[in-house]
């Protein structure tokens, strides 16, 4: 094929002018001025403030300010048995309506014996849910908000044989309480005050439990516990009482006064017991001064409990002691022929007679090992000395 050179001239001319008029338009495009960033951020403009309104201060609200909801039970087999608490058919005469989260008891049914009521947040006890409930043997309120139980309650089960209410708010001992009553457990509450004839006609009482309240001298008259022939056990610890108090049932086996403020033992305090065989006085601030001589011989005392307290020597004690707890004192020296209920010179062959001393605690106090011979010697039962 031929080519006209004209023609090729031409078309050379034609695409030289179009590459120029390329790199033209890309000169104007590239000198195009482009905007410059600012150096700093725009202030913005400030509204007009505007004044706030005064709002009254709201009072802190009460704790608990909320309750979680009653947990209910499943349909019962009982038609008479509440919906928040569970009735099952092998416990017939049991209403089990702890840990429900319920505000207020609810009607009791004729048929309950045992009432289980614990953990929740009950604040007061009143007659009306018992008014069918004349068969109730047991109740258990303890951990609830309980400040007030009215005496009323008392009189629709008079054949109440226990009745625990520690862990509450009561302030002091309720009134009315029935004569057949067997144990009154009122641990921590807030209780600085027993009524007079609290524990009239309660001739049955044998367990009585007043730890951790706010109970001083004054609240404790030579008459308080008069009526209470067949107690066994008193806890009176952890309260504020300076003194022994006055007045406690003969027949006692166990009394506990941890915890207190006594600094003092009348010399004839423990006369009269027949039965005392545990006595604590852990805690509290007895020296050798406030500690008469023999007050602790005692023929009946089993376990004998001093500890934290600020005595020097070892107290006289029976032969028929088996614990003796006196850490955490001042004793700086211990003397086996002093304190032995029994000469060493005496012939004690036969082991019966000899002191039944079983376990010795004297840590804490200033003494240093070893335990002295005569004490070895004389209380040949000890199976424990911690010093």
């Amino acid at each position: 094929m031929q080519f006209n050179s004209a023609e090729t001239m031409k078309a050379g001319a034609g695409l030289f002018s179009a590459l120029a008029l390329f790199l033209l338009m890309g000169a104007v495009i590239t000198q195009r001025p482009r905007p410059k960033k600012p150096t700093r951020r725009p202030v913005p403009t400030k509204k007009p403030s505007v004044p706030k309104l005064a709002v009254p201060a709201q009072p802190e609200p009460q704790e608990p300010t909320d309750f979680p909801p009653p947990i209910l039970g499943p349909p019962s087999v009982f038609p008479d048995c509440p919906r928040e608490c569970l009735c099952t058919p092998d416990y017939p005469n049991s209403l089990n309506c702890e840990n429900r989260n319920i505000r207020a008891i609810p009607v009791i049914p004729p048929r309950t014996h045992y009432l289980y009521l614990q953990n929740n947040y009950i604040s007061e006890v009143t007659a009306e849910p018992f008014i069918n409930a004349t068969e109730v043997r047991w109740i258990n309120l303890a951990n609830n908000r309980i400040h007030r139980i009215d005496k009323k309650v008392f009189e629709k089960i008079p054949a109440l044989l226990y009745l625990y209410v520690h862990r509450n708010h009561l302030k002091e001992v309720p009134s009315g309480l029935p004569a057949s009553l067997e144990q009154l457990r009122l641990a921590k509450n807030r209780i600085s005050k027993i009524p007079a004839g609290a524990f009239s006609k309660m001739g049955n009482l044998t367990l009585l439990d007043l730890y951790h309240n706010q109970l001083s001298d004054s609240d404790l008259g030579k008459n308080t516990f008069k009526d209470l022939k067949s107690l066994m056990q008193l806890n009176l610890a952890h309260n504020v009482l300076k003194k022994m108090p006055d007045g406690v049932p003969s027949g006692l086996i166990q009394l506990f006064l941890d915890r207190n403020r006594i600094d003092d033992i009348p010399k004839d305090y423990f006369r009269g017991f027949t039965h005392l065989a545990f006595v604590r006085l852990n805690y509290n601030q007895l020296s050798d001064k406030g500690v008469p001589k023999a007050v602790f011989n005692i023929s009946s005392l089993l376990d004998l409990q001093l500890a934290h307290n600020q005595l020097a020597s070892v107290p006289l004690f029976n032969g028929h002691l088996e614990h003796l707890h006196l850490n955490h004192n001042s004793i700086e020296s211990i003397n086996g022929t002093l304190i032995c209920p029994y000469s060493l010179q005496a012939d004690l062959s036969d082991h019966s007679l000899l002191p039944r001393l079983r376990y010795l605690r004297l840590d804490g106090n200033h003494l240093s090992p070893p335990i002295p011979l005569d004490v070895i010697m004389c209380f040949r039962h000890l199976h424990s000395i911690v010093i």
